[in-house]
């Protein structure tokens, strides 16, 4: 088990899974929460404009109850349609809202959001005022330690004041600066190197935030010496394309002594929640896109993630595709 440092406040973040486009939409948070009742769940990213002018607001916001802790992702640079976007985040049932000041890509940085909104930090704590008087759940930021050339700990550590004076209690930091131009959002998560020391400063500077670390954590054990200087972990990536790991965070993380799941128990849960969720129109490939990587290095694996890929996309493709996956990779362990 990794222990608690002294230092930390609570533990409120202490595993977090990164709010990541077109990934960590319900059906992915449903899976992790099957696995692990103590982590902390985000949804990808919702403009607070799509929020406002989109009657669809349950396409962006639907949750399961089972969910929580999940919280709210916004992007946007408006202070009042931010305010407004987390109030009715705050109606809808999440129980954070938080500010993204981290993502480079060109298209959120052509709505004036994302990574870009370091460079003018009194506009951040102008959007992270206006939501906190709009809502009484907590409102969080997640950001780089950096922007271009502004990528001195001076200039992160004036951004966190910013925010901090705010209120706000709880930064998110990916360890690595932004590039806004000439790299790609992939390449942002791997060419600007980590530097975790910048964030393990923050936290020896700011002991009365909640400080957690985003960047470069691939496993259980990679938390373990981050957690000695700061109060969470946020993986990414890592834990989409294995989601398995998912499985001992809340015995190795929270020291729970609830029993481990088996990858196959954890299959059978997501079929009772495919059948409920097909019965409601949702199509089969929305949801099992997203659990390919339950059997990683599995016997039988292989034929799991082709019956999925193949036959889960088709139209009219039901529960029996699932079952099939199921049975390819049963008869082989």
């Amino acid at each position: 088990m990794i222990t608690a440092n002294s230092t930390q406040a609570s533990d409120s973040h202490r595993f977090c899974i990164a709010p990541m486009m077109k990934w960590t939409d319900r059906h992915y948070r449903y899976m992790s929460r099957v696995m692990s009742k103590r982590l902390r769940l985000y949804t990808e990213m919702v403009t607070a404009n799509a929020l406002l002018h989109n009657s669809d607001t349950a396409r962006f916001l639907d949750f399961n109850a089972c969910e929580h802790p999940v919280a709210l992702q916004l992007g946007g640079s408006e202070p009042d349609a931010l305010a407004r976007a987390a109030e009715i985040g705050q109606k809808w049932g999440y129980g954070e809202i938080n500010l993204n000041c981290g993502c480079p890509s060109e298209r959120v940085q052509s709505g004036a959001f994302g990574a870009c909104l370091m460079g003018e930090p009194e506009l951040v704590a102008r959007c992270v005022s206006a939501m906190m008087s709009a809502v009484h759940i907590p409102v969080t930021v997640k950001s780089r330690i950096g922007i271009d050339e502004q990528d001195s700990y001076a200039f992160l550590q004036r951004f966190t004041e910013q925010v901090a004076n705010t209120g706000c209690e709880t930064l998110i930091v990916h360890a690595r600066k932004a590039w806004l131009s000439g790299l790609s959002p992939k390449e942002n998560r791997e060419i600007p190197p980590l530097m975790y020391d910048r964030v393990y400063q923050l936290k020896q500077e700011f002991p009365e935030l909640n400080i957690v670390i985003n960047g470069g954590i691939q496993t259980l054990s990679d938390c373990q010496e981050p957690l000695e200087h700061t109060d969470g972990v946020m993986l990414g990536r890592s834990v989409y394309q294995d989601p398995y790991i998912l499985s001992q965070v809340d015995q190795q993380i929270y020291g729970e002594t609830t029993p481990v799941l088996s990858r196959m128990e954890v299959a059978l849960k997501l079929r009772e929640y495919i059948e409920a969720q097909l019965a409601q129109g949702q199509r089969l490939h929305s949801m099992t896109r997203h659990y390919l990587g339950l059997f990683n290095q599995q016997k039988g694996a292989r034929q799991w993630r082709r019956i999925l890929s193949e036959k889960g996309n088709l139209p009219n493709a039901g529960i029996a595709v699932f079952n099939e996956a199921l049975s390819a990779v049963n008869g082989e362990n």
